[in-house]
């Protein structure tokens, strides 16, 4: 049967006991404080910012002047050691573990980052993140390379490119003649080889080329794959493969572009020529 006076329910009550002594003395040790400094403080003479001949005080921001005089304790403020004053967990990571968080996110994404506030924009704008976005996004290939203007610009080049290189073969796939047109620089050294192995040369010879392809029957249904871009300052090519029928293997395309006036014109499409199987099928830009 346990006992009341056990060794054990001795020792509870007594740390029971103890506890709550020292919660009351933690509880009023404040109010104690604060009388006593109010008792012994001497009492301070108003100053002469108000005028003799009213009893009303200046009026402040927190009260008046008299209340602005009087001394009240507040507590001392929390300092958290090993912390800079106003830096946030973002400053305070290694700058690879920034790179390796923000490698996780997209385009879209990091962009929209970089518009939150200035930290963030700090840390989307670093260059090694948009280094890891490029390879991610593109290729390996130019992990070599060191970009003029750093890796954010390289990426928003490359990626122009890309979506200029995607333009091209939609206009393939529309048949448009007027959009090919606008898509051409008009010089006279533009030059297109098609998967028919003939070449065509300056501007309205390539653009006569183009038209043979669009008169062709059947539909120009194709998938483009591998697609691998270099950006220069005014010049850019694109390798890729593009399939008409998985069965057949690819054919192996070069686009180059130039820039000028502010965007980007074809001057030169190559293709690897078909062969006799695939000729039957359909004749491919």
């Amino acid at each position: 049967m346990f006992s009341l006076f056990s060794e054990p329910f001795l020792l509870a009550v007594t740390l029971t006991a103890l506890c709550f002594f020292l919660a009351l003395f933690s509880l009023f040790r404040p109010f104690s404080f604060r009388f006593s400094f109010t008792r012994f403080t001497p009492p301070f003479n108003h100053c002469n910012c108000a005028s003799s001949d009213s009893q009303d005080s200046v009026p402040y921001l927190n009260g008046t002047v008299a209340e602005m005089m009087e001394i009240s304790p507040s507590p001392a403020p929390v300092v958290l050691p090993d912390r800079r004053s106003g830096s946030s967990m973002m400053e305070e990571l290694v700058p690879e573990i920034t790179t390796h968080a923000l490698s996780y996110l997209d385009y879209p994404s990091l962009c929209r980052l970089s518009m939150t506030n200035s930290l963030m924009r700090k840390a989307a704008n670093d260059d090694n993140a948009w280094k890891a976005l490029y390879h991610k996004d593109f290729t390996l290939e130019q992990s070599s390379v060191t970009p003029r203007n750093g890796w954010k610009a390289y990426y928003a080049a490359t990626r122009a490119i890309v979506i200029v290189n995607t333009e091209f073969f939609n206009i393939v796939r529309d048949k448009s003649i007027p959009a090919m047109r606008r898509f051409w620089l008009n010089a006279d050294y533009v030059k297109c080889i098609h998967a028919s192995g003939e070449l065509f040369s300056g501007y309205n010879g390539v653009m006569r080329g183009w038209q043979l392809v669009f008169n062709w029957e059947q539909g120009l249904n194709f998938q483009v794959r591998d697609v691998r871009a270099r950006v220069l300052s005014d010049m850019a090519w694109v390798t890729m493969k593009t399939y008409v029928d998985m069965d057949t293997g690819p054919f192996n395309v070069t686009n180059v572009f130039e820039f000028h006036n502010g965007r980007w014109y074809m001057v030169h499409h190559h293709s690897s020529v078909m062969n006799g199987d695939v000729e039957q099928q359909i004749m491919h830009g």
